[in-house]
């Protein structure tokens, strides 16, 4: 007979599972909150730290190297002190931070009933070092409501050289509660010159922020437009031209499409009845699990380009398509797009075709930006309204 004890099973509680949910839920909130209270103090102590080293800079700016040396040091103490975090890259990336934002302090002296009490630099061991101890002051608590994003998301911001550009993906990432990552992926996608470009920047906006449950859909992964000004083409070009500055400089074109497509082939041959047909580019989308067909088009888009992809959409499906793919998907690359044409010409097709225009060059964005702004706004006034 076995020594070992049998567990006993907890006695049943009626409502118990819903007041374990509820502590639950209310811990966790807890732990979240406290992390972003944590991380918004950080943030604003980095600013304050870098506001300290560049006005300590200023008042040796005539030494050569005074600053540097400044900073080496410091990085040499500060680690002594506290460890990891601030080494010489790190307190740079500091300094450059203070930079970028060096203006929120008339802005939030603005909106603050409190004065931004300003503090006289010394020394690095006289003045910088024990302000650590002293960051969590009025100051930084007020500092702390400008900076709402975690240092990381502001680390990755301070790649934006323009400051409007950069302004632009800290409010999206706010309104959106974008993650680091997909900060990131917007950046590197080029979403604020993408959605300089759309016609209807209102819909772009929404789209980015929209929530799919963990359901990716063709919509979301194909861009409109795409940004094409590498390939450095002139005003008139054929569409064998354009295929082959894409080929060309495909590494470039991979990156615009986006990280799950990989190339398939070009020019992929296939016959119909009687006809033989050229597909321009077929591409493979990791996440959605399927061939991705690409017809390029130089000009407008046009109802029979959605019949003739809708052809080729039909072939692919049955002799292409391995048994664990989704159905592929076409993409009608074209110079022009009108969406009302677009609508009726691509809605309720058996075959899942989008359009999307392409650019070759950017236009200036000093025009498109006011624009742009008004979007946003009638957006988050929209949003208020709805809550």
């Amino acid at each position: 007979m076995s020594n070992k004890k049998k567990k006993l099973k907890p006695p049943k509680i009626a409502g118990y599972t819903s007041l374990v949910s509820d502590v639950t839920e209310l811990l966790e909130t807890a732990r979240r909150a406290s992390a972003r209270a944590i991380n918004t103090f950080l943030t604003a102590t980095y600013w304050e730290i870098g506001r300290r080293i560049v006005e300590f800079e200023q008042k040796g700016r005539h030494r050569a190297g005074y600053g540097e040396q400044a900073i080496e040091r410091l990085a040499i103490d500060l680690t002594t002190r506290f460890g990891k975090g601030f080494g010489r890259s790190n307190l740079f990336q500091i300094r450059s931070f203070y930079l970028a934002y060096s203006d929120i302090f008339q802005t939030m002296s603005g909106k603050s009933k409190k004065p931004l009490p300003r503090q006289k630099v010394q020394t690095v061991s006289g003045q910088l070092l024990p302000a650590l101890s002293h960051a969590i002051d009025s100051r930084t608590e007020i500092l702390a409501d400008a900076f709402p994003l975690s240092w990381s998301h502001y680390v990755r911001l301070l790649s934006v050289e323009d400051k409007d550009v950069r302004s632009f993906y800290e409010k999206e990432a706010l309104r959106g509660g974008w993650s680091v990552r997909q900060l990131d992926r917007q950046i590197a996608t080029r979403f604020f010159e993408r959605t300089l470009l759309s016609k209807n920047k209102h819909a772009m906006l929404k789209k980015v922020n929209a929530r799919t449950n963990g359901i990716i859909t063709p919509e979301e992964e194909i861009k409109d437009p795409y940004v094409l000004e590498f390939l450095g083409l002139k005003d008139e070009y054929s569409e064998n031209d354009l295929e082959e500055a894409l080929i060309q400089r495909l590494e470039h074109f991979l990156l615009e499409l986006g990280d799950d497509f990989a190339f398939v082939g070009k020019q992929k041959r296939l016959r119909i009845g009687r006809e033989w047909y050229r597909i321009d580019l077929l591409f493979f989308h990791r996440k959605l699990k399927c061939l991705v067909v690409i017809d390029l088009k130089v000009g407008k888009f046009t109802h029979a380009d959605a019949g003739q992809m809708h052809l080729y959409l039909n072939y692919a499906r049955e002799h292409w398509m391995h048994e664990d793919e989704n159905p592929p998907v076409g993409l009608i690359l074209c110079a022009e797009k009108d969406a009302a044409v677009a609508r009726y010409a691509l809605n309720g097709l058996a075959n899942k075709v989008l359009a999307a225009e392409y650019k070759l060059q950017l236009p200036n964005e000093r025009k498109l930006i006011a624009e742009l702004q008004q979007t946003r706004k009638r957006l988050e006034t929209g949003h208020r309204k709805n809550l």
